[in-house]
């Protein structure tokens, strides 16, 4: 069966996808390093999302249920990344 794509399996699922949003006052080494402390993102996984959030002004970086992702937004937000839950 096809596999699919996280805004498909979203919709699908009803669940909500958590973006970061680029911003110009975060370092990239902060950035990565909330991303695996906080999302338990890789190092790989981490940067990458870093980049593209970077390069294309978001990048989707959880998907989960409202009341788990509204816990990683309130998370990140107190280390100053910006998040939002579309």
């Amino acid at each position: 069966s096809p596999k699919l794509s996280s805004k498909a399996y979203a919709a699908k699922t009803s669940e909500k996808a958590l973006y970061l949003i680029n911003d110009e006052y975060n370092t990239f080494e902060h950035v990565i390093n909330c991303l695996v402390t906080i999302c338990e993102h890789n190092e790989l996984q981490a940067e990458q999302c870093a980049f593209l959030a970077h390069y294309k002004g978001s990048c989707e970086i959880a998907i989960g249920n409202m009341q788990d992702l509204i816990l990683l937004q309130e998370d990140l937000a107190l280390y100053g990344l910006d998040v939002e839950i579309f």
